[in-house]
C-alpha cells in the first residue's frame, strides 16, 4: 500500500476568515484522531493572514478517502466551502 500525502495551501476569503480560524482547531483535532492519519498540519502564514499551508499524510488511499468523506459532511466542510484550494496529492511507496 502507498502512503498518501497532500501538500499545498488554501486561500480564505476575507468574509470567511473569522469563521475558518475559529473552526480550524476542531478540524485539526478531529483529523488527527482519524484512523490512518499520520500527520495533519494547517498553519496560517503570518505575512498573509488569508493563506494557510496544509500538509497531510495518511497510511493509504482508503484512509485519505475516508478523511475526505468525513470532511465533506462536517462543520469544517460547511465553513470552508468558499476556500480556494491549491493542493497536490501524491502516493508514496
Amino acid at each position: 500500500m502507498s502512503k498518501v500525502v497532500l501538500e499545498g495551501y488554501i486561500v480564505v476569503p476575507d468574509n470567511d476568515l473569522a469563521a475558518v480560524t475559529a473552526e480550524l482547531p476542531t478540524h485539526i483535532e478531529h483529523s488527527r484522531k482519524e484512523d490512518g492519519c499520520l500527520q495533519f498540519e494547517v498553519t496560517q502564514q503570518p505575512e498573509a493572514q488569508n493563506i494557510f499551508n496544509v500538509y497531510e499524510e495518511f497510511v493509504d488511499r482508503h484512509a485519505f478517502e475516508a478523511h475526505q468523506l468525513r470532511v465533506s459532511t462536517s462543520a469544517w466542510g460547511n465553513i470552508a466551502a468558499n476556500v480556494e484550494r491549491h493542493y497536490s496529492v501524491t502516493e508514496i511507496e
